[in-house]
């Protein structure tokens, strides 16, 4: 039986029409792309995840030199998270790279980890892809990857 996936998502052709607070947050993932660590790829990725608290966290990519032994900046950010915030859910995560000549998605193991966390502490983030002066938004991250892994 043939059946269809949709769902809704918010496209802004300028960041600068964001609602302030995800404008805000694209500016911090911006300023977490200073410290990835990509000698290898020279792809610079940052991450910035707002709590309910209203504290703002940050991840940035790692690229190791034996690899796969490298670490996206949403699953260093979202694993930072379970650490040390493990009781104040994340409503919202921005990703932004450099250099930035489209928006920033995403990697398949990122977007399970987005839906574990998301599993985990009971409510959906926001996810903000940002990129080259725009941004494209989900409400949960169960958007981004609808045939999820379960155990």
């Amino acid at each position: 039986m043939k059946q269809q996936f949709c769902f809704d998502y918010e496209h802004y052709a300028s960041c600068g029409t964001l609602p302030e607070a995800d404008r805000l947050l694209v500016i911090e993932a911006e300023r977490a792309t200073a410290n990835a660590h990509a000698p290898y790829s020279n792809f610079h990725v940052g991450a910035a995840a707002r709590l309910r608290s209203g504290k703002i966290i940050y991840g940035s990519n790692f690229e190791s030199e034996v690899y796969p032994a490298g670490l996206c900046a949403e699953r260093s950010l979202l694993f930072y998270a379970q650490a040390n915030h493990a009781d104040d859910p994340i409503e919202a995560l921005a990703i932004a790279s450099v250099p930035s000549e489209r928006e920033c998605y995403p990697c398949g193991q990122c977007r399970q980890v987005l839906v574990d966390v998301e599993r985990r502490q009971g409510s959906p983030m926001r996810v903000i892809m940002s990129g080259n002066g725009s941004a494209t938004v989900v409400d949960s991250a169960t958007q981004l990857l609808p045939f999820t892994f379960v155990l």
